[in-house]
This record gives C-alpha cells, structure tokens and sequence, in this order.
C-alpha cells in the first residue's frame, strides 16, 4: 500500500497526481472507459454521489468495487430487489435477550463506498431510505439520528431499457446524485484486450492495490474546496441552469442543486488538472452529466427518441462561454 501522509498541508497538483495514479491503476480493472472512471474521480474529489446508468455487463459493479480498494474504502453493496425495506438499507433496533434493551443493528449503509444496484428494481419507499444518507450523511431511525462514515459516497446503478419491474427515480432522489455516468459498449480493440488480459492473468479480474485511505479521501476534499472560481464562471454556471427552465423542449428545469453541483464538480476538474483556479472548460465539459438527469423532456419528445443529453448539449452550445482574465492570458 503507498498512502501519503494526511498531517500536511496538501497543493491541488499534488492531490491530481494522486487522484491520477488511483485512476491509472483502476484502469487496470476496469478496460476503455476512462471518461466514466474520470467523473466518478470527480465525484469522489467533489464529495458527491454518482448514477451510473447503462445496461447490463458493462462493469458497473467492477467500477464501485475497485474504487473503493484502490482508495481504501470500507465497502458495502446492496441488491435493490421488489421486497427490500428501508430499515434493511438504514438498519433497525432488535431486541437484545441477555440485555433486555433494544439494540440498534447498523445496516449497509454505514460505510464509505455503498454501490446501490439496480436502484430502480426497488419500490419508492425503499429508495427514498438513501435520500436523508445522501444529502445530510446520516440517516434517522426510531427518532435517533445517526452519522455515517466520513467520506460516505453512494455509487447507484440503473438499467435505462427494462422497464418492466422497475420504478423510475422520482426527481428529488435524482436530484441527490451529483452527477450521471454512461459506460456505453468497448470498442473492438479495447474488448480484444480485456479477453486477452483475462487470459492472461488466469483470474476473473485484476489484483488491484491500495493507494489511498479514508483520511485521504478527506484530505482531497479540503483541497477542492480551496479552488477559486471567477464570477463570471459563476455566471456561466447560472447561465446553462436557467437555460434547461427556459428552454421549449424541457419541462422541467434544473434546480439550484444543479448548479451548486456543477461548480463543485468544476473545481474537483480544476484539482485533478493540478490547478488551484476553474477555468470555462472545467464547466462547459461537466454540464451534461451534472444537468442531464436533472431535466424532463416535454412527453412529445419520448416518441421522436431525444434524450436529455442531446438536449443539454444543445443548451451547452448555444450559451456563451465566458473568457476569464487566465484564460485571456494563458492564450496572449
């Protein structure tokens, strides 16, 4: 294990050097998605939660598990099934026979990494167990609340085509997540890898090692917070959000969650680049996956097969991108 100490002051290129070696060596796992295993890197550094949202068989679950060893994490996983109950996601007081007193039972969700699979298998009662967990990182049980781990980070899937059996997020849960993630299908090449390094190490998957900790995990966090953004970057920001509430083919528009998300997930851009300041990329790159799964298309558009991020990305042109005073001066 190669951990660096957490007792000092740490710089945004030393925490991108790190977060970078903890993605180069889930690379090993996880073969030819760099851009998802980015923005669940971005996730982690902004302190948010992530939906990944694909089909079956395309690593999902590799993803969640080998972030959680590579960084360290107490890791928990839950299969979201029709009769799960919220108290087997919070946990549940049983009475204890030699004490006489009920004794709380923790459940899954007292952790650091919780993959919550298949997330849209269980009924709304059940899903909306996560929603206290995920926005205050805590959850309440019997009027008793309760704090969970520090980092807490919740990695939840969903499969976009069965419907069947499912119940779709409301979007106040959907709103909680800080951003969404699509795998999409290997390319050829990057499948004939896979196969041939599975042969190769005569193992199911890859052996991966530890490079970080909790402590770590926590230590990024305060230096994203140190990142300083531009007002007009700000601006920028307000300026995509408002655009998905003016817009005539969304229904309904991004909340200020959004936009608090999106300028999180931009300075966690910035630290992974190694820089202590945002620049417009960092947000123009981020605003479909932090935005998307925040909008509602107006019901006419499911017939001609539009997605929420074809919308976005139209938004994401047709609204100007700022030039802020380092961007002016990097380019002279």
């Amino acid at each position: 294990m190669t951990t660096t100490s957490t007792n000092r002051l740490r710089t945004a290129e030393q925490v991108g050097e790190q977060a970078g070696a903890v993605l180069r060596e889930i690379g090993r796992a996880v073969v030819g998605k760099p851009d998802a295993l980015e923005h669940v890197m971005l996730a982690v550094l902004a302190g948010g939660h992530v939906l990944v949202e694909d089909l079956p068989g395309l690593g999902k679950t590799l993803l969640a598990r080998s972030f959680a060893t590579t960084l360290g994490l107490d890791f928990r996983r839950i299969q979201f099934t029709p009769d799960l109950l919220p108290s087997d996601v919070t946990g549940t007081p049983l009475y204890d026979q030699r004490s006489g007193e009920m004794v709380f039972h923790p459940g899954p969700v007292f952790t650091h990494l919780l993959l919550a699979d298949e997330i849209n298998r269980t009924p709304p009662k059940t899903q909306a167990a996560l929603l206290e967990a995920m926005a205050e990182s805590q959850v309440t049980v019997d009027g008793e609340t309760r704090p969970l781990a520090d980092p807490f980070l919740v990695i939840a899937t969903a499969n976009p085509v069965e419907y069947e059996g499912t119940y779709s997020l409301p979007e106040a849960q959907l709103d909680r997540f800080q951003l969404r993630v699509r795998m999409g299908y290997l390319a050829a090449r990057e499948e004939l890898a896979m196969l041939r390094a599975r042969i190769d190490r005569a193992a199911p998957e890859a052996v991966l090692e530890r490079l970080a900790g909790p402590d770590d995990v926590v230590a990024w966090r305060a230096v994203v917070e140190r990142v300083e953004i531009d007002d007009d970057l700000l601006e920028y920001a307000v300026a995509l959000v408002g655009a998905t509430r003016d817009h005539p083919q969304i229904s309904i528009g991004a909340s200020p969650r959004g936009g608090l998300a999106l300028v999180q997930l931009a300075r966690a851009r910035a630290v992974l680049d190694g820089r202590d300041y945002v620049v417009p990329e960092d947000v123009k790159g981020l605003a479909v996956p932090a935005l998307a799964h925040r909008v509602s298309l107006r019901p006419e558009l499911w017939v001609r097969e539009m997605s929420t991020d074809d919308v976005l990305r139209e938004i994401v042109d047709s609204v100007g991108t700022p030039t802020t005073r380092r961007t002016a001066a990097a380019s002279s």
